[in-house]
């Protein structure tokens, strides 16, 4: 495995303590049709898998995954498809294509199920592992997730049109940075956070290909998450996953489902409160150990 500066990495974002001595090593898993996956690996322990967010890499996770590291996990954070050195087919995929990398990471380190840590995007993704492959996830963690179906009384859908097109415009590089601060400001933070922290790390073709990917994919496919049980973390001043939607999965799928809530933060919810979100996360994973 090669050796990563974790200082280097974590210089520009504000720490969560003294974590030098988590060491970030990097290693690759191939698949077959010439699939490769870039991984970031980082302590000991119980296997957690982490996910990011739309048209976004592994570094988002960083802050986070750390602390979670030092709390004596195995964190991995593996690179989508078709973002840092991941490669791999991307027309005409859908969300199970996405899954079944995650499935060879986790293969890859014979350790059993895993928890598989969701957040945005990502939690779709995680909900189709546990639907197609069960036997690999010990517990879903949904950060800032959409269920995907709005309550049946509800005559809209979860994410409208216009939201989408908000979403698009934030990672599309070639429009001025005050169109996609404002824009950004608009879907991914709350009131009174910085939205220059998402301002990079878009890859807007990745952002465009697993859209079409959701598209693609029918909410029922994923929607249940397999049998896992599943912490619903949700933020205060989400718009993309908005509060009146928040029990939509523990309506549906009753007791395996806890719902808690982050306040001052929206969707991007990392980069404005990674504290609270360690700390929820700490707190819930308690309860396996």
């Amino acid at each position: 495995m090669e050796r990563l500066d974790q200082q280097s990495r974590m210089e520009s974002r504000e720490p969560l303590g003294n974590f030098a001595s988590v060491e970030v090593s990097r290693f690759f898993v191939e698949r077959p049709g010439g699939i490769r996956l870039e991984v970031y690996a980082q302590g000991r322990g119980d296997l957690l898998v982490m996910l990011p967010s739309l048209g976004r890499g592994a570094v988002d996770l960083e802050a986070i995954a750390t602390p979670l590291a030092a709390a004596g996990f195995r964190v991995l954070r593996p690179e989508p498809r078709g973002n840092g050195a991941s490669v791999g087919p991307l027309e005409g995929k859908t969300l199970h294509d996405w899954a079944a990398d995650i499935a060879a990471v986790v293969e890859s380190q014979n350790a059993g199920p895993a928890f598989i840590v969701g957040h945005a995007h990502g939690n779709w993704i995680a909900r189709t592992l546990a639907s197609d492959r069960p036997d690999l996830v010990r517990a879903l963690l949904l950060l800032a997730g959409s269920a995907g179906k709005v309550p049946a009384d509800h005559s809209g859908v979860p994410i409208s049109d216009e939201i989408r097109a908000v979403i698009e415009r934030c990672g599309d590089t070639s429009l001025s940075d005050a169109m996609r601060l404002q824009s950004l400001q608009q879907v991914f933070f709350a009131p009174g956070n910085d939205a220059r922290a998402w301002l990079d790390g878009w890859n807007t073709r990745l952002l465009t290909l697993q859209t079409q990917a959701q598209k693609r994919t029918p909410v029922d496919d994923f929607f249940a998450g397999g049998r896992a049980p599943i912490l619903n973390l949700q933020a205060e001043h989400d718009v993309i996953a908005p509060q009146r939607f928040a029990r939509v999965l523990s309506d549906a799928l009753g007791e395996r489902v806890t719902n808690v809530t982050i306040r001052n933060a929206a969707h991007a919810l990392l980069p404005e409160q990674p504290q609270a979100v360690v700390a929820a996360l700490l707190d819930y994973l308690a309860r396996f150990r």
